[in-house]
């Protein structure tokens, strides 16, 4: 069916301001700071950030790139192989850019999702000059429909000096109306955010424009790129089955019913795993307070399991896509997209004492996690949201597999490499070994617990005897200096942390 433009721009003011990509791009000049929709890659700005890389190929200049969180279409690859990303935050999760970025072609900064919006209204980064957005639509007040993500767009649209908008007539017009856009006043003048239950709704429908600023509207129509999720293999099912026991006892201690907490997951095949286990499982009557709606949350909504999920926004498969956004009605009074940062709010993480389920690269015998640098120093995608919900949560858990590269490397080791969350914010760790409750317990507890129950076997004799040597040393928390980095030493010199086995 052919899509009219006047029904989805439905502002007369701004179909005069419509022109095409390069055209728009035009705007954007060497040094400026860009704000672009998109997080988890959907819902991104797509015609004009392609529109730089090709002025690139006749033009030197360099722009700042500020977005929700990853972009998809191959975007970030794009643009950092053109050489034009000076620097780009708060999230990123292309293999091209992680390249550009540990070569120090470009700067990264890794910031806590909740963050960004905060800083731009407190003049701590760079102010927006521009700022392309995605929408499905625009209503006839001037209100602008997101797509499938909402992300920073509110506080980019409201910080920038001009506006371009990209309305994508590929998108889903029954997307209107699932979004609830709240913006908090600036930090010391705003009131509490009036959100007790993930299915509150608090704000508007979409993102109130100054039509002055709008310098552009550019019409595309490309659909939002799939994500891709690694089918269950037999330990990310033994990582979730851990989980649902560890929530069973919380149930029979009295701790939680089986209605458990608000869920949040991070982005991923072991939390979508995670998730993807309660469909078979006794737990109703879920609610899901997350970032990102990943097809595990669309499965429970079918199988009747959440009755209601909250994020900023979704990642699908393709296959999920079709059916999920094929069905939007279906899940429209189960469904809500919000800005990031209230998604990931750490105020409303406590208030609502949510259960937070996130990825680690690696965690150490005590407890504490790196979730973003290989060895220490090579940038992986970046903290993303779990910093803001771990140390809020009710309960913070942090997941991944005991061993990588077929057994080479240990995922918990001595001392990590680089610490994004410390033990003090870190409740629970799981592998498929086993599930370690830090709950209350000292340094030294903690690492018996971690070595007896999430530790590869493999790895176990070299962390137990590491861990009694260092009791030795004495201290409230254990450690040999000169060999707490060791399986990372091992690992650089030897190519396996173990150096018996070279």
């Amino acid at each position: 069916m052919t899509v009219k433009v006047e029904e989805r721009l439905r502002n007369p003011e701004l179909a005069k301001k419509i022109m095409s990509a390069d055209e728009a791009a035009q705007m954007i000049k060497d040094g400026m700071t860009l704000g672009l929709s998109g997080f988890t890659r959907a819902g991104d700005a797509k015609a004009i950030p392609m529109a730089l890389v090709k002025r690139a190929e006749t033009e030197d200049f360099k722009v700042n790139v500020f977005t929700g969180a990853s972009l998809g279409s191959n975007i970030d690859a794009y643009m950092s192989d053109a050489g034009i990303v000076n620097k780009r935050l708060p999230f990123q999760l292309d293999r091209t850019m992680r390249g550009h970025i540990n070569k120090a072609d470009m700067l990264f900064v890794d910031q806590h999702l909740s963050v960004t919006a905060e800083y731009l209204r407190q003049n701590a980064i760079d102010k927006i000059d521009v700022a392309v957005v995605e929408a499905v639509a625009v209503t006839e007040d001037g209100m602008l429909i997101p797509t499938t993500s909402v992300g920073n767009s509110p506080i980019y649209i409201q910080n920038a000096d001009k506006v371009i908008i990209e309305l994508n007539l590929a998108s889903y017009p029954q997307l209107e109306g699932i979004h609830d856009i709240y913006v908090p006043e600036a930090q010391g003048e705003r009131g509490p955010i009036p959100l007790i239950h993930a299915s509150d709704r608090i704000g508007t429908i979409g993102i109130p424009l100054d039509l002055d600023k709008v310098a552009a509207v550019v019409i595309t129509e490309q659909p939002d790129s799939p994500t891709t999720i690694t089918p269950i293999d037999p330990e990310t099912q033994q990582i979730a089955d851990h989980i649902l026991d560890f929530f069973r006892n919380e149930i029979k201690e009295g701790r939680l019913t089986e209605t458990l907490a608000p869920l949040q997951s991070g982005v991923g095949s072991v939390a979508n795993a995670v998730l993807g286990g309660m469909a078979n499982s006794e737990f109703k009557d879920l609610e899901v307070y997350s970032e990102v709606l990943q097809d595990a949350v669309f499965d429970l909504i079918d199988a009747g399991k959440v009755k209601f999920a909250s994020g900023c926004a979704t990642s699908l498969t393709a296959e999920k896509m079709e059916s999920v956004y094929g069905n939007l009605d279906k899940y429209k009074d189960k469904l809500v997209l919000r800005p990031q940062e209230i998604s990931n709010h750490p105020e409303l993480v406590r208030r609502m004492g949510l259960i937070a389920m996130n990825t680690a690269l690696e965690f150490d015998i005590y407890g504490n996690v790196n979730s973003t640098h290989v060895s220490g120093t090579k940038m992986m995608n970046g903290i993303g949201g779990s910093g803001d919900f771990a140390r809020a949560a009710r309960i913070s858990i942090f997941i991944t597999k005991s061993y990588a590269k077929d057994g080479k490397i240990s995922s918990v080791v001595p001392f990590v490499s680089h610490v994004d969350h410390s033990e003090h914010d870190v409740d629970v760790v799981v592998t498929e070994q086993g599930l370690a409750d830090l709950r209350g317990l000292a340094p030294r507890e903690r690492a018996e617990l971690i070595i007896e129950n999430c530790v590869h076997p493999k790895f176990k004799p070299a962390l137990r005897a590491y861990f009694e040597e260092a009791k030795e040393r004495g201290g409230q928390t254990p450690h040999i200096l000169e060999k707490a980095l060791s399986f990372h030493t091992n690992l650089a010199k030897y190519g396996t942390m173990l150096p018996e086995e070279n």
